[in-house]
């Protein structure tokens, strides 16, 4: 890659902006400025201080082939081809071209948003009085250049044709650049005596105001446009993958030449959103992490394909995301869809039934490309367990929180064999990574922590039943009965009784209920609460025990109000669910004496253990 800094005049950047010279990539976002801060950069302008530099890719890269558009607010005849992309300083040069060339109205909104349109005035007696009044002088009004008061019953200042302007004495911004009109319009001015200084103080200054300017050559790639872009651009918005891409597919000739149009990634994730909308899971899946599934799999073909002694690796990264080509996307596109629709199914079929559900959304990127790869054959009972350990072991080991990329790929390379029980495969990485330890329970408290929503998970998958209907949770009374994730000793209770909030809020001290059931335990005792629901419910204390039973909870503590024998027993007994789950042995932190408490506690009540899914909708009410 290689650059020079430039010195350009402002005329000239208006030159280059109307004339289509200078337009933007296809990628960059929408004209964003309100008004005070397009006056304000007039008022720079004015003072000659500088604004920044703006960034220009020169056109003519083979290998970069992003569609241009006008900047907002110019018409171009179709066809007009752009000699430089502008990548950073879009807000600037389009308030500057709208505001200073045609018929100086500008497109924009207020400080709370609203949108209107606004044209920009030099007050001629102000502005000469010196450069510490041209803030002052600059001012914006409505697009009509009528300022009415009194909700529009007065005017206050009118603005709307060129007598009114020269007799209330405001130079319009419009023509600070057009010489020749900028004359006509002075010379009617009814005091002519202000026009050299005007001239010379306001006018001849503003033609030569320079911005500078940093041009990348031709030879630059797509990877350095997307770095540059994120490190220099001034605008705060941050410039992904996606959007770089979608401008580098609409560039592509081939399809052009093919299908007489260009390719729209944007309409085309939008086809995929759509058959994700039936699956609740998948509405946390980002366009950026379907292309790293596509990059995932155009890598992996890659490299099967080279023979040589080093084969490209396979890549989830970013700038192996830029190097897409379009028939790699469109080979892909199809099997992704219906791999992370298996993935939906696959975590329904592990309890997880919503968005906020979802332990790692990231961790469905591998598990979508694993399904493209293995095919059918994930579905196969052996394999789908060895998925569902590898699955758990990135949840509960709390794996793919950030910088997932190697962990990705690691997965598409390792998982298949060893799911097919191939000779010679290597345990994941991600299994032999993952480890649990019995404290981690203690903070486990919010949804924040995929391992809090993983062992919900699990607990409603080992045949957990609601107090008083005696229904699972699966997915559809999971919504009907308005599941949701509750104390079991209400926080009102632990209070009362000053139970510290580590224990309080802890996973271990919480469990999925209906709201019904919520409402009849309120804040008052277990002992209490558990008569109150077998009166509710018709039903006799051994159903309730069994039942409270099923949620991994000691009823016995519980009708004795004893917390900490609760707590003791159900942290072994989530302990065991979670090392069901990995396949691992989880490190106790607790003394033998309470371990083996409540183990006796446990295998007494001969409770089955079976892996499964999550707690419901939001975080737990304090009023339980």
């Amino acid at each position: 890659m290689g650059f020079q800094t430039p010195l350009y005049r402002l005329a000239d950047y208006l030159n280059w902006t109307t004339s289509g010279a200078i337009q933007l990539p296809d990628f960059q976002r929408g004209y964003k400025w309100e008004d005070e801060r397009i006056r304000q950069l007039l008022v720079t302008v004015l003072q000659r201080h500088p604004m920044g530099v703006v960034m220009l890719l020169k056109t003519g890269n083979d290998q970069i082939r992003f569609k241009p558009r006008p900047i907002e607010g110019v018409e171009l005849p179709a066809g007009t081809e752009a000699g430089s992309l502008l990548l950073d300083g879009q807000q600037r040069l389009t308030s500057l071209t709208q505001a200073l060339t045609g018929d100086g109205v500008v497109s924009t909104k207020d400080s709370r948003g609203k949108l209107m349109d606004r044209r920009y005035y030099i007050d001629i007696r102000l502005a000469l009085q010196g450069e510490d009044r041209i803030d002052e002088a600059v001012i914006s009004v409505p697009g009509d250049g009528v300022v009415r008061t009194n909700f529009g019953k007065d005017v206050v200042l009118d603005l709307s044709d060129e007598d009114k302007e020269r007799t209330a004495g405001y130079f319009p911004f419009r023509l600070l650049y057009d010489p020749l009109q900028a004359a006509t319009w002075l010379m009617l001015l009814p005091d002519t005596s202000l026009i050299p200084e005007f001239m010379a103080e306001i006018v001849q200054p503003a033609a030569t105001y320079n911005i500078p300017a940093i041009e990348l050559d031709v030879k630059t790639s797509k990877s350095a446009v997307a770095t540059v872009f994120e490190k220099v651009n001034t605008g705060g918005l941050t410039l992904n993958v996606f959007e770089l891409l979608t401008a580098t597919f609409a560039g592509d000739k081939d399809y052009y030449d093919q299908h007489g149009e260009d390719f729209r990634l944007n309409e085309d994730w939008l086809k995929t959103q759509e058959v994700f909308a039936s699956h609740p899971v998948l509405h946390a899946v980002e366009n950026t992490d379907f292309l790293q599934a596509v990059t995932m799999l155009a890598t992996l073909k890659r490299n099967h394909a080279d023979t040589s002694d080093r084969p490209p690796a396979v890549s989830a990264k970013r700038e192996d995301v830029l190097k897409l080509q379009l028939t790699e996307y469109l080979e892909w596109v199809e099997p992704l869809r219906t791999g992370f629709v298996w993935a939906a199914t696959f975590l329904a079929d592990l309890h997880i039934f919503d968005q906020r559900s979802v332990p790692y959304a990231k961790q469905l990127v591998p598990m979508a490309a694993l399904r493209v790869v293995l095919g059918d054959s994930i579905d196969l009972h052996g394999v789908r367990e060895r998925i569902a350990q590898w699955y758990w072991c990135g949840v509960l080991g709390e794996l793919y929180g950030s910088a997932n990329e190697t962990r990705f790929v690691r997965d598409l390379e390792q998982v298949p064999d060893w799911a097919c029980g191939k000779d010679g495969a290597v345990v994941p990485r991600t299994i032999q990574d993952a480890a649990f330890v019995e404290s981690r329970l203690h903070s486990l408290r919010t949804r924040g922590a995929a391992a809090y929503k993983g062992i919900h998970a699990l607990v409603i998958a080992d045949d957990a039943a609601d107090w008083m209907y005696d229904k699972r949770f699966d997915k559809v009374q999971y919504v009907d009965m308005n599941v949701d994730i509750h104390h079991i000793f209400p926080y009102k209770w632990c209070l009362d009784h000053g139970v510290e909030d580590e224990r309080r809020e802890s996973i271990v001290n919480k469990t999925p209920l209906s709201a019904a059931t919520n409402r009849k335990i309120g804040g008052v005792a277990p002992s209490k609460y558990m008569v109150a629901i077998e009166r509710a419910a018709g039903i006799s204390s051994d159903k309730l025990d069994s039942l409270i039973s099923s949620h991994r909870c000691d009823p016995k503590a519980m009708r004795a109000d004893d917390f900490d024998a609760f707590f003791v027993a159900r942290r072994e007994a989530l302990v065991k669910l979670v090392e069901k789950a990995m396949g691992k042995t989880v490190q106790r932190d607790a003394s033998e004496g309470e371990m083996q408490e409540s183990a006796d506690r446990f295998d007494a009540a001969d409770i089955a253990v079976v892996p499964d899914e999550e707690g419901p909708y939001g975080d737990e009410q304090l009023s339980s």
